[in-house]
């Protein structure tokens, strides 16, 4: 292949990675996701192995470039890092993600090349690879193809396998039409049309998987507290009055819910100053949940104390939750003893949580199951979906501030639907500076804060039981599927 063709094609891959940025949240263009798998399968048409790798990577780094740029918000804005250096580094992380792609596509031209089914096991090896990115290296499940449906007539598949599933529909979809455009023969367009058909019958699967159950208000206050002052002990008493006098004046619900670390200090440092909120709300026998750093003592640990990152309840009822996925570099530093130190960004407040040494399922709020997620952990189907089978509704806390004025709050509230659908269960969406909300079973925002400035979010959920078809089999369906489909490719290959 000549360079200026391979050029072309490596415009063209980048390109459609960016388009899988222009399909999700806050665009919300979702028909282009489409396109995106479709323009990469055609690029790799007669390509060596060499030249599939490469042209995987520019997918990826049009896909990461775009989609995950607000890293660069934390490195520079927060991390007080020079901005030449802030751009370096988040190409830096964009580049090295984009690896993924280049691995699985020149996996896909070193062991289906030739094929007769080729795009068979192209659409298999994507999902798996999709599946490999939720966990290989503590996992990074952003900016997969299926959450551009969360709000399209195709999110009926959602709690029948989840992100996933609809991943593999939109591959189905992309690469079969593209089939039926080159093929020569109307049986091969009549085996394509069967599964895209089957997939486009979405909107005619109106099934409720859960049952209805008491209905819970909710009162949920986003402080907008500034980044830059949460972890300032000077600005301890004013945040923490901030909190209290919008809890004291504009709540009545019997559950309350402060974002990601709203105490920002141990508690032992912050009762003083909110011991008298606690006692007013116990006895009103309303529920406060508040994020917090959580301190444990561990004589196996070099320091004798563990810190989590928690929620807990702090009123009318007992229970807490530590988180069990941390942000690598905002609350754990890789290679901490060789790092440290460099530059302000490897040295952020609280960037030395631990994880638990036993995991906890859900919170017992009296007579509700609730099922926690902290932040990033909402990204992991799999951690929600364990979390949430036997749970009422699901809490997620986060501090999107850290990447504020991007496209994180939104991808990351757009994750939080597609966890509602998955689990049928309603998600309270409680974040610093936005994006607030409340997410019913359907992935439907109800009720949503106006993001950067104080509020507090009034609304109702309902309690859920029974179980979605995903919550009871997870990813393994998809899985078993995707793997038949590279299994077809591999084992007709052309010698």
């Amino acid at each position: 292949m000549q360079i200026r063709t391979l050029a072309y094609r490596a415009l063209l891959a980048a390109l459609g990675g960016a388009l899988v940025t222009l399909s999700l949240a806050p665009i919300h263009f979702w028909p282009l996701i489409f396109i995106s798998p479709a323009l990469l399968y055609f690029t790799l048409k007669e390509t060596t192995t060499k030249q599939a790798g490469i042209l995987g990577w520019c997918y990826g780094a049009g896909l990461y470039g775009s989609g995950a740029s607000w890293v660069f918000v934390s490195i520079h804005t927060f991390g007080d890092t020079p901005f030449l250096l802030s751009v370096l580094m988040t190409a830096a992380f964009a580049a090295a993600l984009a690896l993924i792609f280049s691995l699985q596509t020149w996996a896909y031209r070193r062991w289906f090349n030739q094929t007769r089914y080729t795009a068979l096991a192209f659409i298999g090896l994507w999902v798996v690879f999709e599946w490999l990115r939720s966990w290989v290296f503590t996992g990074f499940p952003w900016l997969y193809l299926g959450y551009a449906l969360t709000e399209s007539p195709f999110r009926s598949w959602a709690p029948i396998g989840g992100v996933w599933l609809l991943s593999l529909g939109i591959l189905t979809i992309s690469i079969g039409m593209l089939e039926i455009v080159n093929a020569r023969s109307k049986r091969t367009r009549f085996n394509w049309a069967i599964p895209i058909t089957l997939f486009c019958l979405a909107p005619f699967l109106t099934t409720e998987w859960t049952t209805k159950g008491e209905k819970l208000k909710i009162d949920i206050v986003q402080a907008n507290i500034p980044q830059h002052l949460k972890w300032d002990r000077s600005y301890l008493p004013e945040i923490l009055g901030t909190y209290t006098r919008m809890t004291e004046t504009q709540t009545d619900a019997p559950i309350i819910i402060w974002p990601e670390t709203a105490i920002s200090t141990y508690l032992s440092s912050a009762m003083p100053y909110l011991v008298t909120l606690f006692d007013q709300l116990e006895n009103e026998n309303r529920m406060l949940i508040s994020g917090y750093p959580a301190i444990e003592l561990d004589e196996t640990h070099p320091e004798g104390f563990r810190v989590h990152n928690s929620l807990g309840i702090m009123t009318n009822g007992f229970g807490i939750y530590h988180k069990q996925r941390l942000v690598p570099f905002g609350e754990y530093v890789p290679f901490e003893r060789q790092i440290r130190g460099l530059i302000s960004f490897f040295d952020l407040p609280m960037s030395g949580f631990s994880l638990p040494e036993h995991p906890q399922s859900r919170l017992l709020a009296k007579d509700t199951r609730i099922a926690a997620a902290i932040c990033y952990e909402i990204a992991y189907p799999e951690l929600v979906r364990s979390l949430s089978a036997d749970s009422d509704w699901i809490l997620t806390l986060s501090n999107d501030t850290w990447f504020s004025h991007s496209l994180a709050p939104a991808q990351h509230l757009q994750i939080a639907q597609m966890r509602a659908l998955e689990n049928g269960r309603w998600v309270v969406r409680s974040t610093n500076n936005g994006l607030t909300a409340l997410i019913n079973p359907l992935g439907e925002i109800t009720n949503q804060a106006p993001a950067y400035q104080k509020a507090v979010l009034k609304g109702e959920i309902e309690e859920r039981s029974g179980v979605t078809p995903y919550q009871q089999t997870g990813v393994l369906p998809v899985l078993l599927i995707s793997f038949v489909l590279m299994g077809i490719g591999f084992r007709r290959r052309a010698t």
